[in-house]
């Protein structure tokens, strides 16, 4: 039956193991760390040389599989059977292997933790059904850049620290949806005060300390200062871009931007112009409604419509479609002198 993340580690945390694991879709974090955690908590250290078994997809077949889903464990209760990279499995799209998959769902061998992990894609929906009858299916899917800021704190929150909501949206901003990474960044702030007794509140001090953002020239003051209509403070940021491409790609800068002023667009349309109402409809915190208010007085509706094709235009340039090729500085400044004039 299909699962969340969540739902799955819990289980396992509390040595609550299924037989049969199907994880699946297009972001990986999740993924990996189910698979990781059977890999490494499921058996004791002594039993894995013996009873489990790290497979890659495009290195077997199913037979080879199941034969080995099938086996007993040897001088312990249960066996796993870890198959990494599972949408590159030989035969998987084979009929017969597919058969050989269903038979083993309808019977599969209590000893054995069964772990295929399909990533970046979905299987179809026939076989997910059957998957979903007799396995513990986990379908992940990339998150929203506005749901970013809220999976940013609860990641915090259950590391055991609180984060302030500037911190948040800093990390959200520079790093993107890529969970791995977002973790990854975090932990690199976390380090530092794992051996503190006391909580530590996460400022954005110490996110631009610990994740090398800069104080002053990151995307998070750009989308300030375009918003405010600062014409010198947004291109000294663009400068500093342009001098530092690999640590500001245009790419992430043009997408956080293009959020920024489609939710500028929905503020417009929208008849509820509180600031709960607002925070509400734009998925934000009520901290950051203000400067969504102030950037609408700057922006009208035909004005954030004209940026917005903008930016897409911007972002076919990041790409190198239908455009000449231009280095990431010159595309910023162009994109950001049309968008404030």
């Amino acid at each position: 039956m299909p699962h969340t993340p969540d739902q799955v580690l819990k289980d396992l945390r509390q040595n609550i193991y299924g037989t049969i694991y199907f994880l699946q879709g297009e972001e990986p974090f999740y993924i990996d760390m189910i698979a990781d955690y059977i890999e490494k908590n499921a058996l004791p250290e002594e039993q894995k040389g013996f009873n489990q078994m790290v497979m890659y997809g495009k290195d077997v077949d199913m037979v080879r599989i199941m034969s080995n889903a099938k086996r007993f464990p040897m001088m312990g209760d249960r066996q796993v059977v870890l198959v990494k990279e599972a949408q590159d499995i030989l035969d998987f799209s084979n009929k017969t292997a597919r058969q050989l998959l269903l038979n083993y769902l309808c019977n599969p061998l209590p000893a054995t933790i069964l772990v295929f992990c399909y990533k970046y894609k979905t299987v179809d929906k026939k076989l997910l059904n059957q998957l979903e009858k007799f396995a513990i299916v986990v379908t992940t899917k990339c998150l929203y850049d506005n749901q970013l800021p809220d999976w940013i704190s609860r990641y915090v929150v259950a590391q055991g620290y609180t984060i302030q909501d500037k911190a948040v949206q800093m990390l959200a901003n520079f790093v993107g949806n890529n969970l791995e990474r977002l973790a990854n960044e975090i932990e690199k702030v976390l380090i530092n005060f794992r051996e503190k007794k006391e909580s530590v509140e996460i400022t954005p001090e110490i996110v631009q300390k610990f994740v090398g953002i800069s104080k002053e020239y990151n995307v998070f003051e750009l989308q300030k200062a375009i918003g405010v209509g600062d014409t010198v403070k947004a291109n000294l940021i663009v400068n500093y871009f342009e001098a530092n491409p690999k640590a500001n790609p245009a790419i992430l800068i043009v997408a956080a931007l293009f959020n920024f002023f489609s939710k500028l667009l929905i503020l417009h349309a929208s008849a509820d112009k509180t600031e709960r109402g607002l925070a509400t409809i734009l998925k934000i915190n009520p901290f950051f409604v203000r400067e969504y208010q102030i950037a609408a007085r700057n922006y009208p509706p035909g004005k954030v419509v004209q940026n917005i094709h903008f930016l897409r235009e911007a972002d076919l340039r990041t790409k190198g479609i239908d455009s000449p090729a231009m280095a990431d500085g010159q595309i910023l400044k162009e994109l950001i002198f049309k968008i404030m004039h």
